[in-house]
Order: structure tokens, then sequence, then C-alpha cells
């Protein structure tokens, strides 16, 4: 007999095409069949409610936070069943006992660092064994280039040896090898944004090799983005390496209503023959940490070099001049714009007046000018601080994800005082407001952007649709009530409309309580 019986939902199966309504049984952690009439010790009245694959999260900052938090309610909550790991060129892998340090630091951020905590790992295989102890969701995860970079080269803004470049490569296959789905960058970002197009080409031309994708978090957002994209795709054809473009957005003012362009670009290389897919958020700020607006050569040498230059007098002018009159490389080539930039996490608990409100707005209060408290901020918090980016453009969000390479991706963080929402209403939001609301996406195609076309790109050949024999990653949602309730004043707010989420099997969510169970596990690439 069958575990559970999902009795007449309407079943959006992650192909794109139309729903149809059916019992869906499950045994043993998959799909044992789909018909009418199906039995099962425990049956589920699903009259009423969409049944879809579990949603895959394309590009998560979870590395730390589903270790140290493993029940995981932030993604399960919201029907999210896999996540992809190593974003950003900045993770916890491959690493040696001094860059993991110096990462502890530079990433907490994104994802704080717990005492106490267990770091018992190194190499990639050792963290995707760890994560394999138990975790709420299936999570892949992509060898970071930057963080690679670090090991290898350290902090040094050159180019790489051809020892370096040969011990890098080295690096890259064996964590291929050991499991991981493919590589990421972020090319505004120390010391990963230091490599050249040549260096990504050399080190892209292994992932391919692997079968694996390059998920680039490219240099400019900003002023220079189609310029930045471009690069991207001359990486992809010069390398042979499948691209999968992160939180592929058009953002600051200078890009406003230029969607377009960059989906030319993409279809023309398309068109050629290139390999290319992306994700998005559905909403218009971003996030990430305080530091990052710095230039490259400010961060030159790692956190302490960098925290020394924010010291000195002179260097801090060097540094206000380039980041408020010219545009850094760290904040997409665009003069900041102090406004727009929300202090959303703290590590000193004497800092936390400044969460919620823009840097302008909290230096104008202490009668202090912008880039001096964003300075002592930085300083004082050891470039441990989070912030919201307020710099998208809604006809650049709708015209993106309509595109027949788009995926969905939270870019969520876990941690601070008031992350992003989209940590937690990410998927819910895309149903909530472009699906039911707008109309942007039919119910079956946006369940087909964030099931199907995603699990794709992973290369899952037994997940990311409702089909018998694929692991019962499933999500029940009501398509009337699904909703994201996470907003920038309380982020950490449970989706409405999911009653029920299964994991290869188990329910996580059920009747809307999370249960606790933790019968997730790494994704590894395949030979």
């Amino acid at each position: 007999m069958d575990d559970v019986v999902l009795r007449g939902p309407l079943i959006a199966d992650g192909t794109g095409t139309s729903a149809y309504r059916a019992d869906v049984a499950i045994k043993d952690g998959v799909i044992s069949s789909i018909g009418h009439g199906l039995t099962g010790r425990r049956s589920i009245d699903a009259d009423g409610l969409v049944l879809a694959p579990g949603f895959i999260d394309m590009h998560s900052h979870s590395d730390l936070r589903i270790l140290a938090e493993p029940d995981h309610l932030a993604k399960v909550s919201q029907g999210v069943t896999t996540e992809v790991l190593g974003q950003d060129g900045l993770s916890y892998a491959p690493v040696n006992d001094e860059v993991l340090a110096t990462l502890r630091g530079q990433l907490a951020g994104w994802n704080d660092d717990p005492p106490g905590f267990d770091w018992n790992w190194r190499s990639v295989g050792e963290y995707l064994d760890r994560l394999d102890q138990g975790i709420a969701v299936n999570a892949a995860y992509l060898v970071p280039q930057g963080t690679l970079r670090m090991l290898v080269v350290g902090w040094d803004d050159r180019p790489p040896t051809e020892s370096e470049m040969d011990t890098m490569r080295s690096v890259l296959a064996q964590s291929l090898a050991e499991g991981a789905m493919g590589m990421s960058s972020g090319l505004t970002y120390t010391p990963g944004m230091y490599a050249d197009t040549s260096e990504l080409v050399r080190l892209c031309e292994v992932v391919g090799q692997h079968g694996g994708f390059y998920s680039p978090h490219h240099r400019s957002y900003g002023a220079g983005a189609l310029e930045a994209y471009a690069e991207m795709v001359d990486v992809s054809k010069r390398s042979g390496c499948a691209l999968h473009l992160a939180h592929a957005t058009m953002n600051f003012p200078v890009n406003k209503g230029r969607a377009p362009e960059l989906l030319a670009l993409l279809d023309d290389a398309i068109a050629h023959g290139a390999d290319i897919s992306l994700d998005t958020y559905p909403y218009l700020p971003g996030a990430t940490y305080l530091s990052a607006l710095l230039p490259s050569w400010a961060t030159e040498g790692g956190p302490e070099k960098a925290l020394a230059r924010l010291s000195d007098v002179d260097t801090r002018e060097r540094i206000r001049e380039e980041i408020e009159e010219i545009g850094s490389d760290g904040c997409h080539g665009v003069p900041v714009d102090w406004d727009s930039i929300e202090i959303n996490g703290v590590r000193n608990d004497h800092n936390t007046h400044l969460v919620g409100a823009s840097v302008r707005a909290s230096a104008q209060r202490l009668g202090r000018a912008p880039a001096d408290l964003y300075f002592d901020v930085l300083v004082d918090e050891r470039l441990g601080t989070s912030c919201l980016m307020h710099v998208g453009h809604e006809e650049n969000v709708q015209a993106i994800m309509k595109h027949p390479a788009h995926t969905g991706g939270s870019d969520g963080l876990l941690v601070g005082d008031r992350p992003h929402p989209r940590a937690w209403g990410t998927f819910p939001r895309y149903f909530a407001r472009y699906v039911r609301e707008l109309g942007v996406l039919s119910l079956e195609e946006c369940v087909e952007h964030l099931t199907g076309r995603a699990a794709k790109r992973l290369r899952l050949t037994d997940r990311g649709l409702v089909r018998e024999g694929y692991a019962a990653d499933l999500v029940l949602f009501d398509a009337s009530t699904i909703a994201d309730t996470a907003t920038f004043d309380q982020p950490r707010q449970q989706a409405a409309g999911i009653p029920y989420v299964f994991c290869n099997g188990v329910t996580v969510i059920d009747d809307g309580t999370a249960t606790g169970a933790l019968p997730g596990h790494s994704l590894r690439s395949r030979p």
C-alpha cells in the first residue's frame, strides 16, 4: 500500500502544459502512481489545491544557516524542496584553516558566525557529507570562484601565475568530481573580481568538461551592465561551458527600461547555440553586505588591510571621492545614493539604532556626513554589516521573468535584524503578485519556471516534475490564497496558502505546520 495519497488536486506538473486533475500516490520517497481512486495509509483531501513539484531556489545563501538551523523553516514553509548554495563566488569550501577564518568574518553579514559551531569540513566533498547528516530540503553546491582564488592566489589584485592557474583548475576539477554542480563568481566582490576574462575562461573550461554550469554575479548591474552580461556570454562561448546568470536584473537609474536590450543579447546568443539560463527574485530592492560598495583596491589584501585603510584619514577621502563622485566598481560603477542604501543587519547591539533607515537618514539624525557614518560603521562592525539597496525597476523585473530561460532564485539572507523578505517570500510572491494579481505568468508557466526548468539546468533527471518514479518533492497550495506575508518591517513571516510540502516523500509542512523532519540531502553532480 502507498504511504500517502493526495486526492484530487489540480496538477501543474512542471512542464508548462495545462494542469489536470488526478490522485497522486507517494511510496518510499517517490511518486509511485498518478491516477484516480488511489488508496494509501494516509489520504489527504487536496480538492481545491494545486499540486506542483517542490520549488527549486536557484540562488540561495543558506550555506551556513541550513546547518545551524536544519529545520529551515524559511524555505520549507514557502514550498522550496531544493536550493543551490555556494553563490556569488564566496562560500565555505574548498578552504584551508586560514581561508576559512577569513571567510567567517567576511561573510558574517550573509550567514552570521555562530559561536560554538562545528566547522568540520574543508573540501567540497566534506561539506556535502555534512549536509547529508540531516537537513530539511535538498541542496546542491557551486564551487565559489572567489573562495578558490583566495585559497590559491590570496587577496592580491594580480593575474595568477601559471602554476597557480594549474592549481586552481586542479582544485576546481576535484571539487566538481566530489559533487559540485558548477562554479559561481562574484565579480563585484573581492578577491573574485580580480580575475580577468581569460582567467574565467580557463576555469570554465574545467566546469564544462565536467558537464557543469557557470553562475556569475557579473561585474556590474549598473553602469556597464550590458557590457558585463556580454562578457559572461563571451566566457561561455570561449569555454564551452553552460551559463546561468545569477539574479539577472537591470538595476540603478541608468538601466530603467533597458531589460529588452539584455534579453536581445541573450536571445542572439541562444540562437547561435549558447546554453543560457538565468534566475531572478520578484522584488525591486537588492541586498548585500555594506562593505561591498567599497572600490576593489580598498579591500585588496584582505579584511585587515581594508580596515586599516578605512581608519586612515587620507585614504578615507580617496574612497569617499570614488564612492560618491565617480562610482566604484564595488557599487557597479554608479555614484552611491545614500538614500537608497538601508542598513538592515548589524553585529553590535549599540548599532541597532541604524537598522531600518537609510545611511543618509541616520547621518542626518546624528549630524554626520553619510560617508563618515558609513566608514565608522564598517570599522566598528569589522565589515560585518548587511544592507538593502533600493535600486530596482518593476518593468525590468516583469520583462525578464517572462523570458523562456528564466528560473526563480531568492538570493535571500537569513540573518540580520531585518533581512530582505525575499528569503521567506520569493516563491509565494511569484504566484500572488505575478500570476494572480498581474497575470504576467499563467499558473502553469510559473510552476514550470520554478521547478522543471530549474531541474533541467541542474541535470536532475528524477526531480522537478510530477511524474511517476520521480522523487516526491511536492508542494500543495491554494492558488487563490497563496501569498508572501514577509515584509521589510517584519521579514520572518511564514507564507500563506501552502498547507503541505513534501521532501523525498516526507511531510515537512503538514496542514500549515512545520514537522521538523530532516529528509533532505545533498544533490551531487553525476559524471
